[in-house]
């Protein structure tokens, strides 16, 4: 890929976006600003303003790359951005909410931003049950990011269209709340009745209509990865992950991908807009859950 000098890039680059994957990367891989500066040989507060879109050479990228142990072409956007950090991959999700205009997503079983307050509770300790001798810190910077997550979009309210799939809800409900299967009877119990509150919710949900809030049950096959669409006033980009937050969450094996390739973002989009044509969707979806509950 042939690169044009510093001095002679095209002002259509969008350093902003630069700054944003150069964060994203650095936090995923557990490195502290003054940590990236110092490999550099510059000052922890050019690595910030570096981070805020301040124009970067070329040759500096490059040295970044290796330092984040990624890739130029995913800095700079003109390729898929890859991302082994369920950390890293998150702090992209939040940057990419921060200005959209619309958020398509299907996630299993449902997305976290449509959760209850206690819900962060419960997958935390589903996460400690998921790898019990797995490391400490990725699993607070997560749960950080995703109270974030869900603060700003709190504040912001974009609208989302949310596909769940039944047969999800179905196997969520199931099992419960668990990051494991061999838990004592009585917690197993416990966590399928916190599950069961958070489907009440999404009645709840359906039964409001809430005017920035559209939510589809597809009874059928769903795509096997989570994903989102992001539509943002300088475009759009989709983002395709293997990290779940339902009953047995991962936060561990797996390779996300964010992009904004036309195609990618027009077959996604098509996607939606056909699961969406074959969803329940208001008081029906809202009685078809009802009558999973009982069943269940």
């Amino acid at each position: 890929m042939l690169i044009e000098p510093a001095d002679t890039l095209s002002p259509s680059i969008d350093f902003r976006s630069i700054g944003e994957r150069l964060r994203a990367h650095r936090l995923g891989a557990g490195l502290r600003a003054e940590t990236v500066a110092g490999q550099l040989g510059v000052s922890r507060a050019a690595v910030y303003r570096m981070e805020k879109g301040e124009i970067v050479k070329i040759e500096t990228l490059e040295r970044l790359a290796r330092i984040l142990d990624t890739t130029l072409a995913s800095l700079l956007g003109v390729d898929t951005e890859y991302y082994t950090s369920p950390v890293a991959y998150f702090e992209r999700m939040r940057q990419l909410e921060t200005d959209a205009t619309r958020i398509m997503a299907h996630f299993e079983p449902i997305s976290f931003l449509l959760t209850s307050d206690q819900y962060g509770g419960y997958l935390e300790q589903m996460l400690r049950e998921a790898e019990p001798q797995g490391d400490e810190a990725p699993i607070a910077a997560v749960m950080k990011l995703l109270q974030e997550r869900k603060r700003a979009f709190a504040r912001r309210r974009p609208p989302i269209v949310s596909l769940i799939g039944l047969r999800e809800i179905e196997r969520f409900v199931h099992f419960g709340l668990v990051g494991r299967i061999d838990l004592p009877p009585s917690v197993r119990m416990e966590r399928s009745l916190a599950a069961r509150r958070e489907v009440e919710r999404i009645v709840g949900l359906l039964q409001e209509h809430p005017l920035d809030m559209q939510i589809g049950i597809v009874d059928g096959s769903m795509p096997n990865a989570t994903f989102q669409v992001f539509e943002r006033p300088g475009g759009a980009f989709v983002a395709v992950s293997p990290f779940r937050f339902g009953e047995l969450p991962n936060i561990t094996a797996g390779i996300a991908q964010v992009t904004a390739a036309p195609q990618a973002v027009a077959l996604y989009t098509k996607m939606v807009e056909d699961l969406w044509q074959r969803a329940y969707k208001g008081e029906h979806a809202a009685e078809v859950l009802t009558r999973m509950l009982k069943v269940v």
